[in-house]
């Protein structure tokens, strides 16, 4: 049962901003307001945005939108499941799972495709003890990843079993790259008493269907089906202090004199809070107004990039805004040949 965010239940994910805002920002430089929670352990979006073009030139600040609420429920639950050997080498019950009334693995491989995924079962996995990650993690059993961030997240996590998928890039490329692979995988890690094993899904409670829907396709043979089983470990919502937030950071660009900033979007959520804190929006209709951006903007120019489609529509249709530019590949390379093309036209 998904519990209230006033639950005591359920633990903010919203990591800070080790940013400190726009302090020593020169008229040279460009901020770059990326509109998300800075990845863990590090953000390629930082790396790359620091040493796009010129290093130094773009100044990359991590503005959250979202707050992302960990399911206690669900974490404690798998880590009895870690514990009991759901992910453990081995088909068949040993004395020791008999002991821990589990009786075999549950699982044929994890599938990964946020950061705030990894980020809870990173909490599932810090209080297994580290000297039975050999014991609990079978080394054959994949665990599947979306782009190069959510891999880099997981390997973090420091298990022994392989991460695979990386260079995939979206969930539907993922769900294609699955089917292939997992055909490859043992028997012993695939099947118990021949029946084949689940991968398990971390999502939240908001995500698309396209990786189970793929894999259990009743187009296929059955024999080519895949179960996924999902389980959701997190909630999001907007913050109630982006706003604000991102307010007081483009005042602190215009103090600073800078002649140029981007925006950076990466979800629907957020986009009408970012136009209302830039003055873009009509009181009376709720849209973008152009002839405000003209007014309110001044000598500072201000473009606004979308980290794919589907939030590029969502500004276009919803709030009658077409975004300055939009990234061919969701990805930071993607997001800053998008920026450099448009600069350089």
């Amino acid at each position: 049962m998904l519990q209230s965010h006033n639950s005591p239940g359920i633990r903010s994910l919203t990591m800070e901003n080790l940013t400190t805002g726009l302090a020593g920002l020169t008229v040279e430089q460009i901020p770059v307001y990326l509109l998300k929670t800075k990845s863990s352990p590090s953000d390629s979006y930082e790396t790359h945005f620091w040493q796009l073009d010129t290093p130094g030139r773009y100044l990359p600040v991590f503005v959250p939108v979202l707050e992302h609420l960990f399911r206690d429920d669900a974490l404690r639950t798998l880590r009895r499941s870690a514990e009991r050997f759901a992910f453990a080498s081995g088909s068949e019950a040993t004395a020791r799972h008999k002991a821990t009334a589990n009786f075999a693995r549950k699982y044929s491989g994890i599938i990964f495709t946020s950061q705030r995924a990894v980020d809870a079962f990173a909490s599932v996995v810090g209080r297994l003890d580290p000297a039975k990650k050999e014991l609990l993690f079978d080394r054959q059993m994949p665990l599947y990843v979306v782009g190069p961030a959510t891999a880099q997240g997981v390997r973090a996590l420091q298990l022994p079993c392989t991460v695979l998928g990386e260079e995939t890039g979206s969930g539907e490329a993922l769900a294609q790259f699955i089917q292939t692979h997992h055909a490859t995988v043992s028997s012993d890690v695939t099947h118990l008493h021949g029946n084949r094993l689940p991968l398990l899904f971390l999502v939240g409670e908001q995500r698309r269907d396209i990786i189970p829907k793929t894999l259990q396709d009743e187009a296929l043979p059955p024999a080519n089906r895949i179960p996924v089983t999902e389980v959701v470990v997190y909630e999001t919502g907007e913050m109630a202090e982006f706003e604000q937030e991102f307010g007081t950071l483009l005042r602190q660009a215009k103090a600073a004199k800078a002649r140029e900033q981007w925006v950076v979007v990466f979800s629907p959520q957020g986009c009408e809070a970012m136009l209302n804190a830039l003055g873009w929006l009509d009181e009376k209709t709720g849209t973008y107004d152009a002839d405000r951006r003209g007014v309110v903007s001044g000598p500072l120019k201000t473009k606004v990039v979308t980290i794919g489609p589907t939030t590029r529509d969502h500004l276009v249709e919803t709030l009658k805004f077409e975004p300055d530019a939009c990234a061919a590949q969701p990805s930071p390379e993607g997001v800053g040949e998008a920026i450099l093309t448009l600069q350089n036209a």
